[in-house]
């Protein structure tokens, strides 16, 4: 264990309590060093679980809100508080109101931890902790990972998070059923009224249980210093097409309802839409509702939602409310104020708070508020899976806003709202005529083969530009027949002009209705890369069964339109590469250059996880240059290569250091990039002449094509120099190589100083930066591979790209052969030069 400098580290949690008043005990910093965790649930101004480890003879302690999930996919919010006394973890029993920390206090868990091997409880001030516990009720491998710290914030915000083991599992489920002490069997009820009687004791004769399982607590009376809020101009979402990733966002549910911002004071209550609309009366039984709660002077953010026949937030259901006016009946029992922000409490402006502080005193305000008013829930990370679990139960998206967001009056990329948009190819087949002058058609019929026939999907009336009316006019002209292509409804094909089924258009859409009819479709535009014979409804299907298996779904999506690879193609070479890759891409950081729609659609680079990827996609948590930590995407076996696939993968890129160890590089890279006036002899001479200056101070280097216009030179190196000794001597041997032939090679980046001359790049030797790891796919045209290559292979390649995926079985096949046996592994150090 790390040693603790602090004089006194128990000093303010002295400070901070009246031991007269409170049953707390005062303590001194323990002389013994041991490996006890405790949990204890604590019902103060808002229920939360405090974490605390044995560390430098005090218990460390974080307060988590929500309780810790067994589920890797939840990041629960842990903000450090002030270090606990040794005797404390024996405490159990009732703070009085008015002292720090007032409320009820449980023991809920209790055992023995350990940092994993390797790291140690000193990794706490590099901001993360990566730790395993052996407890009642959490078990296994968690993470504690501090986020990026801001100036104004006193306070410290981590993130507790369980890593994938055999003691994982879906949802909340360790809160939702360990409802007792583990010390005296009691229940949070009998601990806060002084019974000594054991929970099971009790089952099926007082009904006693957590709090809110029965009565809501009574509301806090209302402060009467405030007045009752004005309305004010409420933030607003930009629309976004992916889910941003990283620890700094949390994501919430978009609800299909109406946005209201509502002012209450005790009894006083008004509610306003997002344009400042007084609609008070339209949602009077709700108001009324809210009124009875006596709340002390607030502005709240939210969204009121009506339940569907299934039980997901329905805005049909919601307009039927309003048409049948504020007489119905049970109008307050079926509409629900989802509340997401709080503006102003007792007078206190709180929008420059940060996001995460204002819902947290959200959640306090209204506790035990009831079921029609309750506050959003959100998770932190795991954007991606949310809003494909929304998107599959028919919902509208999600909204994802940063952590350390200040509320802002307007739109903000602060908050980001990501619908749920499907995207196919289909078979245009008709236009509808219309009656608007100036516009050739009103609508497009469009069409896919299902069972061998082509069938009828829907019209799509909305994305077109004027260019795509012009456009389309024109080919839908010359493809005009008399009669329809297939079989449309009667009501559907009045005023049509039918077209030969050729042309082929990829539409945005939110889903398929019960008929199997397009809904809310939008036009994208043409496809020229696809036959309109071979546009089919997309479904997922499944790969071999096996440890492996991953479900690809849209694997007949072309996603190399020049030549015709598809999702699945690339998912077949990845599941075949896989033994060969794995040595260069697992275990260590990467990023991702995602293309969900193809490589001629938007592509992205990403590094921080984001969710949804699956339990072999893994994380590492490395602290950035603003001193936060990220968890940063890391794979170890063909499962997590697949699954990366699935969500829109083609390129990996790798950090120069192990997983293990991030801050002592393994691999240095020196990417020859050419001007675009030299050919690729000059490239591989160019290659050649690195190798032997490399060789000249010892160092053996070995030859990667990139599948791009360039050569790797990859140095393999033993750990045991930082990341500035790193980047310093590939500074220097790069800018030595052009101080010698300053006609062929420039060590700067500049376009300008580029000009007939090969940069070499030098920078990919820094902390934190990437390159393209062997075998990757790249996304360009013809899908090429980056491939190893043998020095004396290199004379016969015409270009950087001799290979593709469709050469799995060649490169697998050269990989076991005798030229290219040991590539890229030496043990060998950085000279002293």
């Amino acid at each position: 264990m790390a040693t603790r400098k602090d004089p006194d580290p128990l000093a303010t949690y002295n400070s901070k309590r009246d031991f007269a008043a409170t049953s707390e005990p005062s303590g001194e910093v323990s002389s013994g060093s041991g490996d006890l965790f405790i949990v204890q649930k604590h019902d103060a101004s808002r229920l939360h679980w405090d974490l605390r480890l044995e560390i430098d003879g005090v218990l460390k302690s974080w307060a988590v809100t929500k309780g810790p999930s067994p589920d890797p996919d939840i990041k629960r919010l842990a903000v450090r508080t002030e270090d606990h006394p040794m005797s404390y973890a024996s405490f159990e029993g009732t703070i009085p109101k008015g002292e720090y920390g007032g409320g009820t206090v449980m023991l809920w868990d209790r055992g023995t931890w350990a940092p994993v091997e390797g790291k140690s409880a000193s990794d706490l001030k590099k901001g993360h902790l990566h730790f395993i516990l052996a407890g009642t009720r959490m078990k296994g491998e968690w993470l504690l990972v501090r986020l990026k710290p801001k100036s104004s914030e006193k306070r410290e915000n981590w993130l507790l998070r369980k890593l994938y083991d055999a003691h994982a599992e879906p949802g909340n489920a360790l809160v939702e059923r360990a409802l007792t002490s583990i010390e005296t069997g009691r229940s949070m009820a009998q601990i806060a009224s002084g019974s000594s009687t054991r929970a099971g004791d009790l089952v099926g004769k007082s009904g006693l249980g957590e709090p809110g399982a029965g009565k809501s607590e009574k509301a806090p009376s209302a402060r009467r210093s405030a007045q009752l809020p004005k309305f004010r101009k409420p933030q607003l979402a930009t629309l976004a097409n992916d889910v941003p990733a990283g620890n700094q966002w949390l994501h919430e549910i978009k609800f299909d309802g109406y946005r209201i911002l509502v002012a209450a004071k005790g009894s006083k209550v008004r509610a306003y839409t997002r344009s400042g609309k007084d609609w008070t009366d339209k949602f009077a039984p709700l108001v009324k509702d809210i009124a009875q709660l006596n709340l002390p002077s607030c502005l709240i953010d939210g969204e009121i939602v009506a339940p569907g026949r299934d039980g997901n937030p329905s805005f049909s259901a919601l307009q039927k409310i309003l048409k049948r006016g504020r007489s119905a009946q049970g109008m307050a029992d079926t509409l629900q104020l989802h509340a997401f922000d709080l503006l102003e409490l007792d007078g206190e402006d709180l929008t420059g708070l940060s996001l995460i502080e204002r819902k947290e005193r959200l959640e306090a305000l209204l506790k035990g508020a009831g079921p029609a008013l309750m506050v959003t829930e959100h998770i932190i990370g795991a954007g991606e899976k949310l809003l494909r679990t929304m998107c599959d139960a028919g919902q509208e998206g999600i909204i994802c806003k940063r952590i350390d967001g200040r509320y802002r009056h307007a739109r903000s990329k602060d908050w980001l709202k990501v619908k749920c948009i499907r995207r196919q190819e289909f078979v245009i087949v008709g236009a509808k005529r219309s009656a608007a002058r100036g516009r050739p058609f009103a609508s497009l019929l469009v069409a896919q083969h299902e069972a061998g026939e082509l069938t009828y999907k829907g019209n799509i009336g909305t994305g077109f530009g004027g260019d795509d009316f012009d456009e389309l006019a024109s080919k839908l002209n010359r493809l005009s027949r008399k009669t329809a292509p297939l079989e449309v409804p009667k009501a559907k094909a009045r005023g049509v002009d039918w077209v030969t089924p050729k042309l082929v258009a990829e539409i945005a859409f939110a889903e398929f209705t019960a008929d199997g009819l397009v809904r809310h479709g939008s036009y994208l535009g043409l496809r020229k890369d696809k036959p309109a014979k071979t546009v089919r409804s997309e479904k997922a299907i499944a790969v071999p069964k096996g440890k492996d298996a991953v479900v690809i779904s849209s694997a007949d999506r072309v996603i190399f339109p020049d030549s015709g690879q598809t999702k699945g193609k690339l998912a077949d070479y990845y599941r075949a590469i896989a033994p060969i890759m794995l040595p260069f891409v697992g275990d260590r950081p990467i990023s991702l250059v995602r293309c969900p729609q193809g490589r001629a659609r938007k592509c992205f680079f990403q590094k921080h996880d984001s969710g949804g990827f699956g339990d072999a996609v893994e994380t590492v948590a490395i602290q950035e240059k603003d001193g936060g930590m990220e968890d940063y995407l890391c794979i170890s076996d063909r499962r997590g290569l697949l699954q990366c696939v699935q969500m829109g993968t083609i390129e990996f890129h790798g950090w120069g250091a192990r997983s293990d160890d991030v801050e002592l590089p393994t691999r240095m890279v020196f990417d020859l990039d050419p001007d675009e006036s030299l050919d690729f002899e000059a490239i591989k001479s160019a290659a050649r002449d690195v190798r032997d200056r490399l060789a000249d101070i010892g160092l053996v280097s070995f030859a990667m094509v990139t599948g791009g216009k360039g050569i790797h030179v990859v140095v393999p190196l033993d750990p045991g120099h930082d990341w500035d000794t790193h980047k310093d001597f590939s500074r220097r041997f790069a800018q030595a190589l052009s101080l010698a032939e300053p006609d062929r090679f420039t060590a700067s980046m500049s376009k300008t100083k580029r000009k007939g001359r090969i940069f070499i790049d030098w920078l990919r030797n820094q902390r934190g930066s990437t390159a393209i790891l062997p075998y990757s796919a790249r996304a360009r045209a013809g899908a090429p591979v980056a491939a190893p290559v043998a020095w004396n292979e290199l004379k016969g390649l015409a270009d950087a790209r001799p290979y593709t995926i469709d050469d799995a079985k060649i490169l697998i096949d050269r990989a076991q052969g005798k030229s290219l046996q040991g590539w890229s592994f030496a043990p060998q150090s950085l000279p002293d030069i």
